[in-house]
């Protein structure tokens, strides 16, 4: 066993002359378990902010989202788009067709985003759950076609859900000249009628902005071809890896698509919470640091009691960095303890919120109730070697200007 090591180990665990340095050590334990308590805790609060996101969006966002890298719409009657919808590793295939049009109901008006469905999107979207109304999720009946739009947007056209007269819906004709004497020409239009329902999925982007229709409509609308759509969604068969079914239709689409996950359809919420999430961890770690000063004033009490053991090493032929490295071991000792005690004591906080609730939200009406958590391997692993690295660090330069001063 190294000699330095040794030594720390013997001195970590033996009793001390003056009791006020175990104080000072059991001190310096505790604020290291603590930081890296508050640590795990943290970042298990975001990841749970993560996973709750993540289910909200699974309403409306499919597993897997093809689009176009070029334009708007692609070919559904394409070899590449027909060879993926093949593959044994979709389940169900939804195609969209999706833009911006303005919605007139009441004399109000409203820039809206149409998004038109087929009859597997309920399949390959949980929709079911954000609906609210009296309604069926029946957007054409063969003769009409029925709007399901968002609960911010329906009382911004103040239409209610059974609005009484149909949406009027307007979108600019492509191409051709703009006729200037009757501007009315230059609009495609459509009605939609009421289908009794709304959804609600909390988030502006959604619920301000999209009306969901029917493919029929869409088409008609946007006067695009029967084989074209604006974007491809996508189940996957059941215990089927995404990672792998991405990479697959990745090769089989090329680069003329964009083929994304849920993580990457909504890349900007989650960026977001991963810098408040990085920056929090940031702050954190200089909370440990600054935990870590008290590990520096028991170790320097620590050099003064055992000075005359130091010179004796040091007659008996030890090295100046042997010395110091007794010291730097018995700080490492320390933050390895409060390290292992602190991730300890942070999982049993996070088991215990998941499974009682202790610490709640604050509001009755919110949809979640009690703060969530999520506790991720990668997250425990860093908060340990943070503590390590950061106790050692504070550690280093200190001990050895002591020891140089009093040894």
């Amino acid at each position: 066993m190294n000699l330095s090591l040794y030594i720390a180990r013997r001195y970590m665990f033996s009793r001390k002359s003056h009791q006020v340095i175990n104080i000072i050590s059991a001190v310096a334990i505790s604020g290291v378990a603590l930081a890296a308590a508050a640590m795990v805790c943290v970042l298990s609060v975001f990841n749970g902010f993560r996973a709750v996101v993540a289910e909200q969006f699974t309403a409306m966002d499919p597993e897997i989202k093809v689009t176009a890298s070029l334009g708007k719409v692609f070919s559904t009657s394409s070899p590449a788009v027909v060879q993926a919808m093949r593959l044994p590793c979709i389940s169900a295939v939804s195609l969209c067709v999706e833009d911006r049009a303005m919605v007139q109901y009441g004399g109000k008006q409203v820039m809206a985003t149409i998004k038109g469905v087929d009859d597997n999107f309920t399949k390959v979207a949980a929709i079911g759950n954000i609906l609210y109304g009296n309604g069926e999720f029946v957007l054409d009946d063969g003769m009409n076609s029925y709007a399901v739009m968002g609960g911010e947007l329906m009382q911004m056209l103040n239409c209610g859900i059974l609005f009484t007269s149909p949406l009027e819906v307007y979108a600019p004709k492509r191409g051709g000249k703009v006729n200037m004497t009757i501007p009315s020409n230059n609009f495609n239009k459509g009605v939609l009628f009421s289908s009794g329902l709304v959804f609600a999925l909390n988030q502006p982007e959604y619920d301000a902005n999209y009306i969901l229709t029917s493919s029929k409509f869409a088409r008609k609308l946007f006067r695009r071809a029967a084989n074209e759509a604006t974007s491809m969604e996508l189940l996957l068969c059941e215990g089927y890896d995404i990672a792998k079914a991405k990479e697959l239709l990745e090769d089989v689409l090329g680069e003329e698509f964009n083929v994304q996950d849920r993580y990457e359809q909504q890349k900007d919420v989650y960026k977001v919470m991963q810098i408040e999430k990085l920056v929090s961890y940031i702050f954190l770690s200089f909370i440990l640091l600054v935990a870590c000063f008290n590990i520096i004033g028991s170790l320097a009490m620590l050099i003064i009691e055992k000075r005359d053991n130091m010179n004796t090493l040091r007659s008996m032929g030890a090295e100046n960095h042997t010395i110091a490295n007794i010291f730097v071991f018995e700080g490492c000792m320390v933050s390895f303890i409060g390290a292992v005690a602190g991730v300890v004591i942070g999982l049993l906080l996070c088991l215990l919120q998941q499974e009682f609730g202790l610490l709640s939200m604050g509001a009755r009406d919110w949809a979640i109730q009690d703060y969530p958590v999520a506790v991720e391997a990668g997250d425990i692993l860093a908060v340990f070697v943070t503590v390590l690295l950061v106790g050692f660090a504070a550690v280093w330069l200190p001990v050895r200007l002591l020891t140089k001063r009093f040894v």
